[in-house]
């Protein structure tokens, strides 16, 4: 199965011109677009109420990178990070070892494109994702340990200032977008 990474990331641009939009992760709402052609739909009030209200912009940055859909599991090589991998200082590579650090970035700054576009200060992502993870990734053995560390689309993000929260932090993003706060998350 493959995904039109324009189709998916635009899919969902549904926000008014009224309301500030948020940027979420595709696979939390319900696109089966995880490297095992899975989804975490994230069942949740609020991001109903998000969509309802025109706010939700849903992107899966690794298919808007070129990746397709099933893919091989892929980690941030072991000890490094996001920002590691977009200053070129560490790799993605898939279970098979190979490097897929380009379009890990090329997604990312096609996420930050579309926050761009939209004009989106606020983003909630799928933890634990080499992408998305917002403070844990996989450690890079591909033994199912978590470290806290961000994604290669999480580093980019907040490092161009938008606030970036966990599917678990849906409270805290809802609260920052009813506030109408700019600025970065501290991390």
């Amino acid at each position: 199965m493959s995904h039109d990474s324009d189709t998916t990331t635009a899919a969902l641009a549904l926000a008014s011109t009224s309301s500030q939009r948020v940027l979420v992760s595709a696979c939390l709402m319900g696109e089966p677009v995880r490297y095992d052609g899975a989804h975490k739909r994230l069942e949740s009030t609020i991001l109903q109420r998000w969509r309802a209200e025109g706010r939700v912009v849903a992107c899966c940055p690794e298919l808007a990178g070129g990746l397709s859909v099933p893919r091989l599991p892929a980690e941030i090589e072991p000890g490094a990070e996001g920002h590691a991998v977009l200053a070129g200082r560490a790799r993605v590579l898939d279970r098979q070892g190979r490097d897929i650090s380009v379009p890990f970035v090329e997604g990312a700054v096609r996420a930050l494109a579309l926050a761009r576009q939209y004009g989106i200060r606020v983003a909630v992502l799928k933890e634990g994702s080499p992408s998305c993870g917002t403070g844990h990734i996989y450690d890079g053995t591909f033994g199912g340990t978590m470290v806290a560390a961000q994604g290669v689309t999480a580093a980019l993000l907040i490092q161009a200032g938008l606030r970036v929260f966990s599917e678990t932090q849906i409270l805290e993003a809802d609260a920052v977008l009813r506030a109408g706060q700019p600025g970065s998350r501290d991390s």
